[in-house]
């Protein structure tokens, strides 16, 4: 089993989709998508009068803006990578966190400031996908989860792809992003270990939206997910990428197509 995750930016290019849709569809093994779509709802909240805030990568959620990322994420940007998928024969079906009880979640905390409505998963219905992929079908997923007081909440989706890949298990965890990985001085740092990560994010070279990324991608190593990686969709076949691995680990990634 494979995760991978795509984010807004990527979703901004117009190559992107038809691209990785191509990709999945030479897969051998079962593939679970989740995604994000942060340009997608700033743009929108925008239009709307809405002011966008970020707190360590974190969007700052209150009851109007969740409106509009349910309606981005599990509506606007899910089907149209489910529709991508199927335009290459992938048999796809869109789901968010609150469909079958796919992802519970309780407010996250912050230490300096109050996240509105922003979930963090605390579990996972994994018989959902287990059926899903039993069937053939793979299931793209939209952050937007449930939470303990049976409202919806927004999910950084970096975090819901970790949580996912750690109750799966699944093997691999790519995060996509529009860079090939973690860079220094422009060069790409091809492994990190936990502290190496964490003293990148307190120099500030890990910084802004790469930061919740590095430390879900920490999070699914520290729970089990035996590789890892931030990666350009250019570097999703083989061994590009950063990879995350613990201090006395050797990397066991392989190609998959």
């Amino acid at each position: 089993m494979r995760v991978i995750k795509i984010g807004g930016n990527e979703l901004d290019q117009p190559e992107f989709l038809p691209r990785l849709a191509r990709l999945i569809a030479k897969l051998y093994e079962p593939v679970v998508i989740v995604h994000g779509g942060g340009r997608a709802i700033a743009d929108l909240q925008a239009r709307l009068g809405l002011k966008t805030r970020k707190v360590d990568g974190l969007r700052v959620t209150d009851a109007a803006s969740l409106t509009v990322a349910q309606m981005v994420l599990s509506g606007q940007v899910n089907k149209e990578i489910v529709s991508a998928l199927l335009a290459v024969g992938v048999n796809a079906v869109g789901l968010s966190g609150v469909d079958g009880g796919l992802l519970r979640c309780r407010p996250k905390k912050h230490p300096t400031t109050d996240l509105g409505f922003v979930g963090e998963v605390t579990q996972v219905q994994v018989s959902l996908l287990q059926m899903l992929w039993q069937k053939g079908i793979t299931a793209v997923i939209s952050p937007i989860s449930l939470g303990e007081n049976g409202r919806p909440y927004n999910v950084n989706a970096d975090e819901a792809a970790s949580a996912i890949a750690a109750a799966l298990p699944a093997h691999l965890l790519d995060f996509i992003s529009n860079v090939p990985g973690i860079l220094h001085h422009n060069q790409l740092i091809p492994q990190l270990t936990p502290q190496e990560t964490e003293n990148l994010i307190a120099t500030g070279i890990i910084r802004d939206g790469m930061i919740p990324k590095a430390r879900a991608a920490l999070s699914a190593l520290l729970h089990g997910v035996s590789n890892v990686r931030i990666v350009n969709l250019d570097g999703l076949v083989g061994t590009g990428g950063t990879l995350f691995i613990n201090n006395l680990e050797e990397p066991c990634i392989q190609e998959e197509i």
